[in-house]
């Protein structure tokens, strides 16, 4: 069902470097194609695949047709097709050759009006190369945008220079760091829920809640992803960026506005808010993981060093955990427990609120081996917001059950819901900034990153073993249970 039309959208140029890439595939072209079909994309919009294959216009779009049949599944219509299909083109460029920039230059000439959308999805390492011979190449005027795609760097250093490279090309505000995890409607949702409700205002400190859990657990293993897999690891590729977004907006004062730089102000004061975790603490603090072979749901999986790519010996974390704290007033005294992983039993990303026990129960028996009440924010592979409270079973007598009050996004609302990538690039192309990181935001979140990784590349023991299909090595649940509390693995 369709989100909603305009009678005109504007027009745009979209640049895509890595075109050919499994991101541009699986994802961006499919949901350009899913805001062509819902009426939100102008049939004078180019998408301009650029990579270092050597193919022309009518074979990149075939590659493109390809992968969204296989993709959208039964969303992909023929019809629709033989509209869109015709926006695509391509431009043979290799990222370090500044000479291929000028067929670029050609192909986008006589378009300066409209807005130029660049997006990077290549690995950081040639996100200032590409900047440096866009900006020689003279390509980037006043209308473009650069979109670039996480993690920003690996390191603060890194992501310091990235930034002051792009920065000389263009401004702040035409900067769109990509957390695609901040587009999926769960987490709009989860804006909603705390600022537009009344309700959990006054529940949402410590005092009313106990901890919170943030798990985005992966069964695939390193896929197409080796060779960048293996010197980013899990800690960089997902803890640095998904989870501590995900933990910003669930620990965020109330913005005075939804605008950008109002919401993205709140996000910044959580990350600055952090203690820090380094030296012999980040060992008590943190736990990771590098799967071994095992069953992950009826496969086989191989462990992560016999992963075709990976180095023998290699010590690159798969999991992650980790203990947050945030020191402020709101937050004083309450865990945010991280976790990820890949090779994991299941596919799943979630927020588990517990609340605090009742301060006195009146009831006797059972009741107080029941469960606190919580709050489950759901994010994959289904969208749905879970408030478990207690209730009474039927019968005579007095006997507390857990009972669900669900919210399903679909049911309720009788809508598709719009995967991340086709609200970021909607929203990019409008000029929306509030889904996409701030500088700021992207380097505190890295020097709070940066003595953990440091902590353990000085450690010889590095990370632990677990058995694929499993919930992470057993220092992930000696971590949490030093503090009384045990993993939410009811998913």
């Amino acid at each position: 069902m369709p989100h909603g039309t305009r009678a005109n959208p504007p027009a745009f140029d979209l640049i895509l470097f890595g075109g050919t890439g499994d991101l541009a595939m699986r994802k961006l072209l499919p949901a350009l194609y899913r805001r062509f079909a819902d009426g939100l994309v102008s049939a004078d919009a180019r998408i301009i695949g650029v990579a270092r294959s050597t193919l022309s216009d009518q074979e990149y779009a075939a590659r493109a047709e390809a992968a969204c049949r296989l993709y959208l599944g039964a969303d992909f219509q023929d019809a629709v097709w033989a509209n869109f299909g015709p926006l695509l083109s391509y431009v043979r460029v290799d990222a370090n050759a500044t000479t291929d920039y000028q067929r670029l230059a050609g192909r986008l000439a006589g378009r300066d009006a409209l807005v130029r959308l660049f997006f990077l999805s290549t690995g950081p390492d040639l996100f200032a190369a590409i900047c440096r011979d866009l900006a020689a190449a003279n390509i980037v005027n006043a209308n473009s945008r650069i979109m670039l795609e996480k993690p920003l760097g690996e390191d603060a250093a890194s992501a310091s220079r990235i930034n002051d490279t792009v920065g000389a090309m263009v401004s702040e505000r035409q900067i769109y760091r990509i957390d695609h995890y901040l587009g999926k409607e769960t987490v709009q949702n989860l804006m909603a829920l705390r600022f537009g409700n009344a309700l959990f205002e006054p529940l949402w400190r410590r005092g009313q809640i106990s901890n919170v859990q943030i798990t985005v657990a992966e069964q695939l293993g390193v896929e197409k992803r080796a060779e960048f897999f293996d010197r980013t690891g899990t800690l960089r590729d997902m803890v640095q960026n998904h989870l501590l977004q995900l933990m910003c907006i669930l620990a965020m004062e109330p913005p005075a506005t939804n605008a950008a730089d109002a919401v993205r102000d709140e996000k910044l004061k959580v990350l600055r808010a952090l203690r820090p975790i380094g030296d012999a603490e980040a060992l008590l603090k943190t736990a990771r993981g590098q799967y071994r072979a095992g069953i992950v749901g009826t496969s086989k999986a191989v462990a992560y060093v016999e992963e075709a790519g990976i180095d023998p010996a290699s010590r690159t974390e798969t999991f992650v955990a980790i203990k947050a704290e945030i020191d402020t007033w709101r937050w004083a005294g309450v865990p945010f427990y991280l976790r990820t992983g890949k090779r994991l039993p299941q596919h799943v990303a979630e927020i588990v609120v517990t609340f605090e026990h009742v301060p006195h129960s009146i009831f006797t028996g059972r009741f107080n081996s029941e469960p606190p009440n919580r709050l489950v924010i759901r994010l994959q592979p289904d969208e749905c917001i879970t408030l478990r409270i207690l209730a009474k079973s039927p019968g005579e007598a007095m006997r507390l059950k857990p009972v669900d009050l669900a919210l399903d996004l679909g049911e309720s609302f009788k809508a598709r819901p719009l995967e991340a990538y086709e609200r970021l690039l909607g929203d990019a192309i409008a000029g929306n900034l509030t889904l996409f990181m701030r500088r700021d935001e992207v380097e505190a979140a890295w020097n709070w990153i940066d003595p953990i990784r440091a902590a353990w590349d000085a450690d010889d023991d590095g990370p632990r073993p677990y058995a694929a299909g499993s919930w992470g090595p057993a220092t992930s649940s000696a971590l949490i249970a030093r503090d009384g509390f045990a993993w939410n693995d009811d998913l």
